[in-house]
């Protein structure tokens, strides 16, 4: 009988893709993926160590996977197998870690599957993360994280992605379009661009820092790819969302007029002490750009509280600058000190309860933001791509411009676009709507 693989995920669309790729080659190994609540022999878990909570949610997912079979091989992989990996060597049930470099060779790793008294830990130094691995995800039906860059030359004081994935590297963008053609033939309506700073895209192309290409060649060239309804971009820096990349999605009938640009803090002093690459005045230049040639644009923002240094009047100033600014939503983190980052030896240390009294704030802020946006959507027609998930007698989707929407369950929506009139805010945020055209019966 095949051996059975199962895989889990944490963190971000950038992870969800690796592991995609990884699944991939466990299949072409013939290994049989199953679900992580079905019982395997191998248990994979992709980590991340972007916040607090999922390091600790790493044991969790160990116990849970040990409960389905004691006898199961489990492997750590991803950025918190980089930082720490002997920490999760130590952790009970854990037989094998593997490093940036080692993830994608994981097969290689894996002899006879029998149980480790001790986790066995396979790291590279992170100046050896110099090569790129491309990926691509399709987890639903519906849309694919398509991996198009890695790494990071950003220095941020309070991130240890650097230290997790290496230097800044692209893909070729004969392998991205590759890459985009097999995902149009499976029937994928959306395509999601990931990476861990894909504005910084051409970078490291042919494994130097020649820029062949830019990220806005990227954007021109997938945009004439066949077969994909959409193209979306994930989070990009404000200091490389170029006016033109604006502009020539402003034009495209393929890409969304959705952003998600981080900001992390409305004050230039904590900017400053964060080590971004930007002040809050380009930030405002960037929504000003979008909003001018897509009014109807979706625009969401990256914010951290609680960094070290943000007093009260700092963190009103941030508070009033994200109210004033035509945004859709946030994305509110707490600051957590992370080891071997500048900010985790800084002074003016945010009380715990302080940082979580601003996230609350913040977060009833985004609340008010979203609600503003969609009332702002409301008569007017969009194209909605359907989901695949029954959620209580309602099939849900998404505008291109980001409203989540809702209609009595029909499980011929499933994975299709239809041209829609928004009409009403339902009880539970999500937007009504009508049909333009009526459904064929």
């Amino acid at each position: 009988m095949r051996k059975k693989v199962a895989f889990y995920t944490l963190g971000c669309k950038l992870n969800f893709s690796e592991t995609s790729t990884i699944a991939r080659n466990f299949q072409d190994e013939g290994f049989e993926r199953v679900d992580f609540t079905e019982v395997a022999d191998i248990y994979v878990i992709n980590t991340c160590s972007v916040t607090e909570n999922a390091d600790k949610r790493f044991k969790s997912i160990v116990k849970k996977s040990q409960k389905l079979n004691p006898n199961a091989f489990v492997v750590a992989v991803g950025c918190y197998a980089q930082l720490k990996p002997q920490e999760l060597a130590d952790v009970e049930g854990v037989d094998l870690v593997l490093g940036a470099t080692e993830k994608f060779k994981i097969t290689s790793y894996i002899n006879d599957l029998s149980k480790n008294d001790l986790g066995e830990v396979h790291s590279c130094e992170i100046e050896e993360a110099d090569f790129y691995v491309g990926s691509y995800s399709f987890g639903d039906r519906t849309r694919a994280f398509l991996k198009v860059q890695d790494g990071c030359d950003y220095k941020c004081t309070y991130c240890t992605i650097p230290l997790a994935r290496g230097i800044s590297r692209s893909d070729t963008l004969t392998n991205v379009l590759k890459n985009a053609e097999e995902i149009s033939k499976k029937d994928i309506k959306e395509i999601v661009l990931t990476g861990v700073n894909i504005g910084d895209y051409g970078k490291g192309e042919f494994g130097n820092k020649k820029h062949e290409h830019t990220f806005l060649d990227l954007v021109r060239e997938l945009d004439k790819v066949n077969g994909i309804e959409r193209l979306r971009i994930s989070s990009i820096e404000p200091n490389l969302l170029k006016n033109e990349t604006i502009d020539f999605v402003s034009k495209s009938d393929t890409f969304v007029p959705h952003f998600h640009i981080p900001l992390q803090s409305g004050s230039n002093k904590i900017l400053k002490l964060m080590r971004r690459r930007y002040m809050k005045e380009l930030y405002i230049d960037r929504v000003n750009k979008i909003k001018e040639v897509m009014p109807h644009a979706c625009i969401g923002v990256d914010v951290i509280v609680g960094f070290p240094g943000e007093t009260d009047d700092l963190f009103l100033e941030t508070y009033n600058f994200l109210n004033d600014l035509d945004i859709s939503y946030l994305h509110v983190f707490t600051y957590s000190e992370r080891d071997n980052t500048l900010a985790a030896s800084m002074d003016q240390v945010v009380p715990k309860r302080v940082r979580a009294k601003r996230s609350k704030m913040l977060r009833g802020l985004s609340a008010k933001k979203r609600r503003a946006f969609y009332e702002s959507q409301i008569d007017t027609k969009r194209k909605v791509l359907f989901e695949s998930e029954n959620k209580e007698g309602y099939i849900q989707g998404f505008t291109g411009n980001y409203v989540k929407v809702k209609a009595p369950w029909n499980p011929e929506l499933v994975n299709s676009l239809h041209e829609v009139e928004l009409t009403k805010i339902d009880e539970d945020g999500l937007v009504r709507l009508e049909f333009v055209k009526e459904l064929a019966v």
